[in-house]
This record gives C-alpha cells, structure tokens and sequence, in this order.
C-alpha cells in the first residue's frame, strides 16, 4: 500500500504508516476534515467513513466543535480556533476554498501530502503539510500561510495543526509540568470538559510544561492500551488547547505564540509553523515513549549513532572561581577516571566573578587565563579529552561593556523599567545584528581556542518583551527570535562539523524537538540529587530518549536538597542517560576515584544501550519496591537492568522484576557473575533483584543472550 493514497470515488485520503492510518477529506464546505486516527485500515475500509455530517442537532449548534483539520475562526464554529486572522479592515474569519494538491515523494522512505486553499474572499493563502515515513507511525503536519495581497494580515493564532480522538466514554490527559529543579513531574488526569490550556508564555520552552500531550480512554497502562500524542517542535513561546466537548469527542491543537500576541503578516510574506507531529500507538505509553525516541533518534537529532562522550563540568567545584590551573589540576583527575569531554563552565570570560558583571563579554578573562583558552584546551586534548566550554550567549549583564555599548539591543519598552532576572537582561535575537554578531564570536572562540562542545545556556524568561523601532517589533519578536537563534546554531554546525552542542535553559527550560534537531543532548534539570532525578526522569522520557539526557554525578550532601546517598547510587541514577560528573574530584578520595574510574568503565561497555537500545520503565520512581529501567539491544540480544531501592520498609512485600520482549525460549547470561536466566522465568515470574541491604541501594545488571549453539543438549 501507497504511504500516501487518495480515494478516486469519495476523495478521501488515506495516509498509512506501518502500524496506523490517517484519514480526512474535504467536505462539501471546502474544509478539510478528520475522518480516522488509528490502527491500520484499507482504502476500502478508509471511503467507507466518508459520510456527509448532516444537520447539527439543533438550531443552537452550528459545526461540531472538534472534527475539522484546522478549525478556522468564522462562520457557526465556537470551538478555540487554530486559525485566526484579522484583516486589514479589522474583521475576521476565514472561508475555505481548495485549489489544489500534491504528494512529493522526492525523499525515499517518505511522502508529503500538501493541500492547498485559499479564502474565498480575503487574499490568504493556506498550505496543510502531512508527512508520512515507512518507519515510524510519527505523522508530521505543519501549515504555511501566504499573504497574497497588497496589505499587511495579523495572524492572531497560526496553530500548526488540530488533531481529531474517536469518541470513546472517558479521556484521560497525560502531561509534565513542574518548575526550576523541579521539571518534568508526570501528570495523568481526566479530561474535564471544556478546554484545557497548556502553555509557555516566557519566550521559551519553560521549565513549567514541555509542549506534548497524551491522551487515552482512562484504561491504558504502561505495556497496554490505545495512546494518541502529540509534539511541538518549537524552542519559543507556544500554546496547546485539548478541548473535551459535551457530545463525547476530544480533540487538541497547538502551534507557536501565546495568547496576546500574534503574527503579522506582511504583502507576500510567508509564515511556515513548527511541525506538531502524531502518534498512534496500541502499547500503552511505554510502546508510545519507543515509538518516539526511536523517532527522535532517526529523523530528529544530528548524530543519534555517535557515543555520547563521558562528561566532566566545573561548575560545582569552582563556581566562578576558575582558572587556568586549578581547570587543569580537574582535567587531570576526570581523565584519571575515564572522563571523555571536559567543559569549563561559568566564570572564564571578561568581568565575571559572580552573575552580577561579564555577561556579554566574551573573551577569556587574562588575569585568570593569559594566553586564551588554548592551553588549558591543548592540555585537555593532551589527556585525551575533548574539550568544551559554558557560554550564554542570549543573555548581557548590564554591567558589562557589551552593555554599555549597545543598551538598545535588549528586549525593552521605551519609558519602561528594565527587569532583571538573575542580573541580567535578554538580548533581542529577533535582530540581525545581534545574532550576527553572536554568530561571530561564538566561531571565534571555537575555532580559535580548540572548543569542541559548547554548553548553551539560557538562564531566564522574557520581559519587557518589545522590539522599538520595528514595525510590528512587540508581536513579531517572538517568531523571529527563535527563527535566529535556530539560524546561528545551524550556521556554527555547519561551519564546525565537529563541535557538539548541549541545550541548556536553568535546567530543563529549553527542551523540544526544535531544538534537538539542531543540538545533540539537553541538560535536563539544574536539581542534580540522585533521588529527585528518578521522578524527573521518569517524566522526560515519556518523549524523549536517553540518547539525548545528560545527568551529572554530583556531590554530597547534594548542594539543593541536602540528601546524602551512595556513590554508586548516584552512579547509576546518572548511567540511565548520557553519565557526567559534576563533583569537585580535587575532594573525592582515593577510594573514591577508584571506585568511581570502575563505574564510569562499566557504563563505557553498557552506554550503546542506554543511548539507543528500547527503554523499559519496569517499575514507577520511588515506589515501595525498586524502581527499574530495562534497556535493550534491537534484536534483544543483550539488555542492562538498572534499579533503585530507597529506604525499605520493614514488612513490605520482596517482588520480582518482569523483564520485557526477551527472545522466546533464550538464555540470557550475567556479565559480571556468569549466571544464567532463561528468558520465559524472566519475562514470565521476574527477576529477584539481589539488592544491597541499607538505603538507597541500586544496581546495574548487564544480561547477554547465550548463542543457541553452546546450550547443552537438554536445554
């Protein structure tokens, strides 16, 4: 079957992916309609759900509510709009007339469908974009929009697409939400009807919500049950309403922008939306997290297949005091314990000796580094370690000479106070010039002192969001910015092929896949402690893979939340993403550093299925029994265990741990002790995890299958 087949009789389209069908059509109104979201169906099958809507029920109904493709504000529709356009009279509303279509299969293992529209009155052009792969049942949409006529459009919301649920007799939505340290706390809750709004107004992502959504029946679990979900990929301001409506149906949309601003649209001008991309999924939200991190993997991130590098950061040893010797005395004891990629975090540039001065200055301080950064780099590279550096290059201080000499290139309002967060104020990359010369010094300092990773930071949300000067600066920024800072990350890649890039935001405030798609992991969290970070995690992998979660070994008691827990807690709570080390080594003791070179060994020999193996989230984080994590090999061939034990509880119950998708009737063997299992008692009964007695034990199980041929002859 065709990725992409249009119905000769009825005109439906059918959109098939290798588990799922999408299907709509366009009515008799010229809008293009939702008709099927779900498991797989045959054209046949497809045209026979093309039945005309008929009269609303009463008088005091117009179009369903939810239904349409992108439900447009105008005519009998009271359903929150994922178009709104206001004219340059002032009115409002948009008319659906088709125009045409076209399926592009220029791309081998894909197809893009684009219908295209026009209102019937008003000169606006709109394009609906589906893209469908022979590899993953993610469908992309998006929506471009074209001001065709000789006066400027406001765009007062440009979703990226609505998506349509069958009826079913309860819904239930999943989501994250939290704060600074605190991110990415799963919620699973009743979909209350009416509509429900989940948004950024900060300019970025945030570190409140993340802008995805799943939505179930209420029965789905985590190996069982239908899923639909949906994903921006947009790193600024952005807004998704899921509306439950009295008649039984649920829908969401969701694009760029928040509330209160909008996107002007100038004589010829084009605005592309982000991609808000679908999933359908029949095994439950563990199968809907794989399908997507397998997603992530292969279409988002630049380089899924490279090893992420084992990581070594400053920032909680020295803080702002850095310098050249005490970076290489730590670069010396990292390298001692396996360290791969060393980075030098705040504190190594102009003024900076706290947040309050040196933002926006950025050439190495020559009191604390004479001769740039290059020693210090060669030094690095000469231990056998890459090496990286913080930079915040969005953010000035407004004590600092960048400052003082370009006042106007902060986002402000003339007459307005100018608030600061953290010290400092965001620079307006929504301007040329300024990204510009971001773009400049940013190649500077990589090319010239032997920078190959950059951790971009980005510490605080918008204020006084407006742009004087410009035309439609207030509302236009908020686009532009984004479409900038994407464009100078896009420049450096290119020019620097080898440099690696970490997305940082006050911990996990930029996170998403526009940003992913062009950086290579995300910071997750500034809240380091082995013991939050189970829920964190537990909570970012809903959508996004290990392959991109860096998570530091940190010391103890930890600097926020005063816990103490074991070394090798720690070890293993940081071994389930992309492991770093983030303590002050120049304070760990000898047993210490030794101890930690043998963990950082063993997760070298288990880190290619941490970082693209299936991930299993066995257990819930800080039950009363362990919580576990399954990674496993694509064709099952060996798997890692990790699990965590807090403080137990006397009395409670001793329960195996069901392991996932081994291969029937196969033998898995232990890596370290030699034991084998059989795979029907692990998947079946469960494995007795012989964990450490005490608090906070853990372990890290490293099972291999036993080739076929050694068994014994009764086996």
């Amino acid at each position: 079957m065709p990725l992409i087949h249009r119905s000769p009789d009825t005109g439906v389209w059918l959109l098939t992916t290798p588990r799922t069908s999408y299907a709509l059509w366009i009515d008799d109104s010229g809008a293009p309609c939702h008709l099927a979201w779900g498991p797989r169906l045959t054209t046949t099958e497809a045209d026979a759900l093309a039945v005309p809507a008929g009269d609303p029920p009463s008088s005091f109904e117009g179009r369903p509510p939810v239904g349409e493709e992108l439900p447009v504000d105008g005519g009998t529709r009271y359903g929150p709009p994922s178009l709104q356009v206001r004219h340059p009279d002032g009115t409002r509303g948009f008319e659906w007339r088709p125009t045409g279509h076209r399926v592009l299969t220029d791309v081998p293992g894909s197809a893009e469908l684009v219908l295209e529209f026009r209102d019937r009155l008003r000169p606006l052009r709109v394009a609906l974009h589906y893209r469908v792969r022979d590899d993953t049942d993610v469908i992309e949409r998006w929506t471009v929009l074209h001001n065709t006529g000789h006066e400027p459009l406001e765009l007062l919301r440009a979703d990226s697409a609505a998506w349509t649920l069958p009826p079913l007799a309860g819904y239930r939505l999943s989501h994250v939400t939290g704060q600074w340290s605190a991110e990415t706390q799963l919620r699973r809750d009743p979909l209350p009807f009416g509509e429900t709004v989940l948004t950024s107004r900060r300019g970025i992502t945030s570190h409140h919500a993340n802008p995805w959504v799943m939505l179930d029946g209420g029965a789905a679990g985590e190996d069982h049950g239908p899923v639909w979900s949906a994903v921006l990929a947009w790193s600024g301001s952005w807004r998704v309403t899921v509306q439950r409506t009295p008649d039984g149906r649920a829908g969401l949309t969701g694009g760029a922008g928040h509330d209160g601003t909008c996107v002007p649209l100038a004589p010829g001008e084009e605005f592309t939306t982000p991609v808000f991309a679908g999933l359908y999924s029949e095994g439950g939200f563990g199968a809907a997290s794989r399908a997507w991190h397998s997603y992530v993997r292969t279409h988002v991130l630049p380089h899924p297949a490279e090893p992420a590098p084992v990581l070594y950061n400053s920032w909680e040893a020295t803080g702002f005091d850095v310098d050249e010797a005490g970076q290489k005395a730590l670069a010396e004891r990292a390298a001692r314990i396996g360290v791969e990629l060393y980075v030098v975090d705040d504190g190594w540039f102009g003024a900076r000796r706290s947040d309050r001065a040196g933002l926006g200055d950025w050439s190495p301080a020559p009191d604390r580094f004479p001769a740039g950064l290059g020693p210090l780099a060669q030094a690095v590279h000469d231990l056998g370690m890459r090496f990286g550096v913080w930079v915040e290059p969005e953010m000035v201080n407004p004590d600092s000479d960048l400052y003082r000499a370009h006042p106007d290139w902060v986002l402000h309002v003339p007459g307005r106070e100018r608030t600061e967060l953290r010290n400092q104020l965001v620079l307006n990359f929504a301007r040329d010039d300024v990204a510009d010369w971001a773009h400049g010094w940013l190649t500077r300092l990589i090319a010239g002192h032997g920078v190959d990773f950059l951790k971009w930071d980005m510490n605080r949300a918008f204020g006084e969001a407006g742009w004087p000067g410009h035309r439609d600066g207030n509302d236009r920024l908020w686009t532009r910015y984004v479409a900038n800072l994407y464009g100078v990350l896009d420049r450096l890649r290119a020019e620097h092929p080898r440099l690696r890039i970490e997305t940082c935001s006050g911990g996990g405030g930029r996170v998403d896949l526009g940003i992913l798609a062009r950086t290579d992991q995300a910071w997750v969290s500034d809240n380091t402690d082995a013991v939050d970070r189970l829920v964190i995690q537990h909570g970012f992998s809903q959508v996004y893979p290990a392959r991109v979660m860096s998570a530091w070994v940190t010391d103890v008691p930890n600097q926020l939340t005063g816990h103490s827990v074991p070394l090798r807690f720690r070890f293993h709570v940081a071994m389930a993403g992309l492991l770093g080390i983030g303590g002050d080594l120049t304070r760990w003791s000898e047993e210490e550093l030794v101890e930690s070179a043998e963990l950082v060994a063993a997760y070298k020999k288990v880190r290619h299925l941490v970082q693209r193996g299936r991930q299993y989230r066995l257990t819930e984080p800080l039950g009363e029994g362990p919580t576990a994590v399954q990674y496993l090999a694509d064709d099952a061939s060996e798997l890692l265990l990790l699990a965590y034990r807090r403080s137990p509880r006397h009395g409670t119950p001793r329960l195996p741990v069901r392991l996932r998708d081994l291969v029937p009737g196969a033998r898995y063997r232990d890596t370290v002790t030699g034991t084998v299992h059989h795979a029907a008692v692990l998947t079946g009964y469960g494995l007795d995890l012989d964990l450490p007695s005490g608090d906070w034990a853990s372990t890290a199980l490293h099972l291999v299958r036993v080739p076929d041929e050694v068994r014994p002859a009764d086996a």
